[in-house]
């Protein structure tokens, strides 16, 4: 399959064509983590409580894999951009057999640590039996998780978006149909409770592998990229861009896990009602926040292929068109906020006083929307540009170096406002530092073409 397209079409058209297949993938996949929650949620409180200490494990196997196909991703755009085909091979080659290896150690050490893990955070022995359950079932399904992950990017490094669009389509559409039917047991099948929720995510992610398999085996010579053992030119070189850029993507993915715990920290000095504040908000963010997501997603393999192709003006024009893109997004996300903040809030609590809490929040934190649009449009520019370390350091510098400092101090001053104030303050320090950084990149990108 030709790959000229990436560096031919024009660059909206082919930007937004990209991204929407990934937005909906996203879209369905956070309704499918919604609708698990809602019917473990009907077992039990403590099945509940099972399943949200079990997501931190769950969040660190999704981080590493995917971080480390996002390298994937990035390094194959470019070889085939450069009109390096072999070279490409290798990466996918090995991409896909390290990511099922970090899958199967990571899966495994979770299913040996779980008990101890969980009985960190509770000592209810339901609760510790119910988790323990769950995870000894859902991480057995690492490895279809990782090697499905893997053919993910590499499909979308191609440009065939629409084959991970639908490959992930069905395999959550799988997951939301098995989950009522294995949870409560329907006909034949019989109630499995939390085991079930299990067993249907697994399900589900196998159904999602199959599909990869069978596009990849099925039209294997409209596939630029081969997997085999036969393609490992320059192995060592290769597997040192993949982790470059994949070591800093799994952190960035893991980062924000981290920033809820601490703040979460901060604001139960205040109320627990602030806790539960902070958390409606990240699941309203991820909606608000999908759509530039998938732009991001459908930006990266361009720009990898056109930097490998030594177009560094196209480079630039995507760039500019994604944080177009990304901007309208974000300004509909404020709008929302700014017009009905407190029914945004209300999906999640009937208690008015939290409402009303919720809504200052709200107000306050949607001043970044746009701003965050700058440094989320960069941060994406750079990892397809295999630039790890330039992308992680916005990611800190979001989550971490700027924000929690931020947060205590301003807390100090105006109670659990002050954590809300931290968040738009920061993305101004971000989105500043960030278009910073792209102008250092993209100078020392023109020497080289020099």
């Amino acid at each position: 399959m030709d790959q000229s397209f990436m560096k031919e079409k024009p660059v909206i058209p082919l930007v937004i064509t990209m991204a929407i297949p990934m937005t909906i993938s996203m879209l369905v996949n956070s309704l499918y983590n919604i609708i698990d929650s809602f019917y473990v949620a009907k077992i039990s409180e403590q099945a509940m409580t099972a399943l949200s200490l079990v997501y931190p494990a769950q969040n660190l196997l999704i981080a590493v894999t995917v971080g480390f196909a996002i390298g994937m991703n990035a390094v194959i755009s470019y070889y085939l951009g450069a009109g390096l085909k072999k070279l490409a091979d290798t990466t996918a080659t090995l991409g896909l057999f390290f990511n099922i290896l970090h899958s199967f150690l990571i899966g495994m050490l979770c299913i040996i640590g779980m008990p101890a893990f969980l009985g960190r955070f509770s000592s209810d022995p339901e609760i510790l039996r119910l988790g323990t359950q769950y995870a000894r079932i859902v991480f057995l399904f690492a490895i279809p998780n990782g090697a499905g992950v893997s053919y993910e990017k590499m499909f979308q490094a191609i440009g065939r978006m629409k084959v991970s669009m639908v490959s992930m389509l069905v395999g959550c559409i799988v997951n939301i149909i098995l989950d009522p039917l294995m949870i409560f047991g329907f006909g034949p099948i019989p109630a499995m409770g939390i085991e079930g929720a299990a067993w249907a995510t697994g399900t589900g992610q196998v159904v999602s592998l199959v599909i990869y398999l069978a596009v990849y085996f099925k039209d294997s010579d409209n596939i630029p990229v081969k997997i085999s053992l036969k393609n490992l030119q320059d192995s060592g070189k290769t597997l040192k861009k993949i982790y470059g850029i994949g070591i800093p993507a799994s952190l960035n993915l893991a980062l924000p896990s981290f920033m809820i715990m601490v703040l979460n920290g901060i604001l139960a000095a205040y109320s627990a009602s602030y806790v539960l504040v902070l958390g409606a908000y990240y699941k309203l963010q991820t909606f608000i926040y999908l759509t530039g997501n998938g732009i991001v997603q459908g930006m990266r393999p361009i720009c990898g292929y056109n930097y490998g192709a030594g177009e560094y003006k196209r480079v630039k024009a995507i760039f500019k068109a994604g944080l177009e893109l990304i901007s309208v997004v974000m300004l509909a996300g404020t709008v929302l906020c700014l017009l009905i903040p407190d029914r945004l809030i209300g999906i999640f609590t009937s208690n008015q006083e939290t409402v009303l809490l919720g809504k200052e929040a709200l107000l306050i934190i949607c001043r970044g929307f746009i701003l965050s649009g700058v440094s989320v449009t960069i941060s994406g520019v750079f990892e397809g540009l295999g630039k790890g370390v330039e992308s992680l350091l916005i990611s800190l510098i979001r989550y971490l170096v700027v924000l929690l400092p931020l947060a205590f101090l301003f807390s100090r001053f105006q109670g659990a406002a002050g954590v809300w104030q931290a968040f738009w303050v920061t993305e101004l320090v971000a989105a500043v530092l960030s278009i910073v950084l792209f102008g250092r990149v993209m100078e020392k990108i023109s020497k080289e073409k020099r």
